[in-house]
């Protein structure tokens, strides 16, 4: 299957805000090898013929936005199961898990810095 995209490079004022946060959950959902690269937080995919990766870096003229960046997740369990990890992690704003329409069951929240997240999943209705 052709990929959609390849990596995330996610924008916060400072990285020891979100620092602890990251390590905890990009692990969750995948991405368990960390990588060092100056001035990035990175955590990839284990897989070795996969490139997908996670990076968190340091702009000073970062403002919150409405962007989010959604996840996906096999089960509704699983949603649950995520959304209680980003809680102990230190989540803000926490929205459900919940179903929100037919077939859509997902959980907004918004890391220590503002960014916006999901986790969700998808069925027929």
């Amino acid at each position: 299957m052709r990929r959609h995209y390849d990596h995330i490079d996610l924008r916060v004022p400072r990285i020891a805000d979100v620092a602890d946060f990251y390590r905890q959950f990009l692990p969750a959902l995948g991405f368990t090898r960390e990588v060092e690269i100056e001035g990035w937080l990175q955590f990839e995919a284990p897989d070795a013929d996969i490139t997908e990766f996670f990076g968190v870096t340091e702009s000073s003229g970062h403002t919150i936005n409405e962007n989010r960046i959604a996840f996906w997740a096999e089960s509704a369990a699983e949603v649950d199961q995520l959304a209680e990890i980003a809680s102990q992690c230190g989540a803000r704003r926490i929205e459900g898990p919940l179903h929100y329409a037919p077939g859509y069951y997902a959980v907004f929240f918004e890391d220590p810095c503002g960014n916006r997240l999901e986790v969700c999943h998808r069925s027929k209705p």
